[in-house]
C-alpha cells in the first residue's frame, strides 16, 4: 500500500503535527498518488485480405484477428477487403466466427484497403496498421507502394503479416512483399502465437 504513498505531500501537510520532544512528525492523514491504469495509447487498424487467392489462409486470418481483438487496451478496427472494402469493427465480438462466415472472395485491391486505413488515421505516431495478405495485388502496385511509403513517413507503424497455408507454411508473393518492405512496412511470416509478441516489440521500439 505504501508503494504509492506521496511522501512529500504527506510531510508538508502534517508539519503542524511536529512533536519537538520526539523530533518527529506524527501524520494524522496520509496522501497517496492516484493510481492510474497503464494504457498503450495505440490505435490498431487490421486489414484482412478476403480475396479468392486467400481461401487457404482464412483460418489463419481468423486467428490473427482474434489475437488482436483480445488486446483490449487497443482501439481496434477490423476491415475486410477484396476489390471492395468493408469495415466490420462493430461486429468484431467474435472475429473467428465473423471471418469464417463472411467471405468476399473476389479479386484483390490492397491499395484500396490501405487508402481506407489512411483515412482513419488520427495520430500517426500512435497508429498501427496490420495487413494480413498474400500480397498478390490485383489493383495498382505502384499506388500501394506509394501509400505505404507515405504512411511510413507520416509516422504510422506498418506490419505486413504474410499469409500461411493450412499447414502453417508461408504462402505469399515475396518479390512484391519486398517492395513494400523497402517502402517502410515490416513483413513477417509467422504463426499466431508469435504475433502478439511481435506487435508488442514493435510498439516498445517506438516508445
Amino acid at each position: 500500500m505504501l508503494s504509492n504513498l506521496d511522501w512529500a505531500t504527506t510531510l508538508r501537510r502534517n508539519l503542524k503535527h511536529y512533536q519537538p520532544e520526539l523530533g518527529v512528525v506524527i501524520p494524522e492523514r496520509l496522501w497517496f498518488w492516484r493510481r492510474q491504469r497503464r494504457r498503450l495509447p495505440w490505435d490498431l487498424i487490421l486489414l484482412v485480405d478476403q480475396s479468392g487467392s486467400m481461401l487457404s489462409s482464412v483460418i489463419h486470418s481468423a486467428v490473427v484477428a482474434a489475437v488482436f481483438h483480445g488486446l483490449r487496451v487497443l482501439r481496434t478496427r477490423l476491415v475486410l477487403f477484396d476489390t471492395r472494402v468493408v469495415e466490420v469493427s462493430e461486429r468484431v465480438g467474435d472475429p473467428v466466427e465473423l471471418l469464417l462466415g463472411v467471405q468476399l472472395g473476389g479479386g484483390t485491391d490492397i491499395a484500396a484497403a490501405m487508402d481506407y486505413a489512411r483515412g482513419k488515421v488520427e495520430t500517426p505516431r500512435r497508429t498501427l496498421i496490420v495487413l494480413v495478405s498474400d500480397f498478390y495485388e490485383g489493383g495498382n502496385p505502384a499506388t500501394l507502394v506509394q501509400l505505404t511509403a507515405r504512411l511510413h513517413q507520416s509516422g504510422v507503424a506498418l506490419l505486413g503479416l504474410a499469409a500461411l497455408d493450412d499447414r502453417g507454411n508461408p504462402d505469399y508473393e515475396r518479390p512484391f512483399a519486398a517492395q513494400l518492405a523497402a517502402a517502410g512496412m515490416e513483413i513477417g511470416a509467422m504463426t499466431p502465437d508469435r504475433l502478439a509478441d511481435w506487435v508488442g516489440e514493435t510498439m516498445a521500439r517506438r516508445g
